[in-house]
């Protein structure tokens, strides 16, 4: 059964040490200690795989754990796959709101460009005209 140190799994998935200590504190890994040292098997690999895909796509490490969890304990691989589908749904619906407040802000700094440099153009060309410079000199 292959084993890997916890500097292994982190030069591999580049991840600090301490942030592979955090998954073990919240119970989302669980390595073998053998003294002072950390054995992580293929079940924590698959876990860790879980958890930065899970984080990847925006789940806090509560529901990350709840995911992973599920597996485990009723209601099952089943109960997991069918809670994981609604936290699915419940996270793009929150990207597509984000979208589109993405979208309106880019639509409002395209305005506020578009008038800054239209102002831009108004105040060069007031330079540039005859009248200007002699409103100016009177």
């Amino acid at each position: 059964m292959a084993t890997w140190t916890i500097r292994q799994l982190a030069d591999e998935y580049g991840l600090t040490l301490r942030t592979l200590r955090h998954y073990e504190d919240l119970g989302l890994l669980h390595p073998v200690r053998a003294g002072a040292l950390r054995e992580y098997h293929q079940r924590d690999r698959i876990r860790l795989e879980l958890i930065l895909r899970g984080k990847r796509v925006g789940f806090s490490l509560d529901e990350i754990a709840v995911i992973v969890n599920m597996y485990d304990e009723p209601p099952g691989e089943a109960g997991q796959l069918h809670y994981l589908i609604d936290q699915c749904d419940v996270r793009r619906r929150a990207l597509e709101e984000q979208r589109r407040d993405i979208d309106a802000t880019i639509a409002d700094l395209d305005g506020i460009e578009a008038r800054c440099r239209d102002d831009l153009a108004s105040l060069a060309s007031r330079r540039r005209s005859p009248r200007a410079l002699r409103r100016t000199r009177r």
